[in-house]
């Protein structure tokens, strides 16, 4: 039996003008295994989130999936969130955004 470790999970969801403005403000590192989100108030480690972005690439697009906290940082304030289950399109978008495939 689970011992409780299972928090409510919390949803992120974030609204972007433009991938550059995605990562100046609120993502400083995204990679195929996860990010870090700046957040003044991050999230206990082990705690389970919905992620939900949008961002204008070529056009509006959403990155959604779960992902799990797995460490926190003061400097800067944030959390580093591994994506536990990304759907295909989201994980193409971000592989996308990883070769430099895309400007906003």
């Amino acid at each position: 039996m689970d011992s409780g470790r299972k928090n409510q999970r919390v949803t992120i969801n974030k609204d972007f003008e433009s991938f550059d403005q995605f990562v100046t403000e609120y993502v400083t590192n995204v990679s195929r295994s996860g990010v870090f989100i700046k957040s003044e108030t991050p999230l206990p480690v082990g705690s389970e989130v919905n992620l939900r972005f949008t961002v204008v690439l070529d056009q509006l697009e959403v990155i959604e999936g779960l992902g799990e906290v797995v460490r926190v940082e003061t400097d800067p304030p944030g959390m580093g969130v591994v994506f536990r289950e990304l759907g295909s399109y989201s994980s193409r978008l971000i592989e996308r955004l990883l070769t430099g495939q895309v400007r906003g």
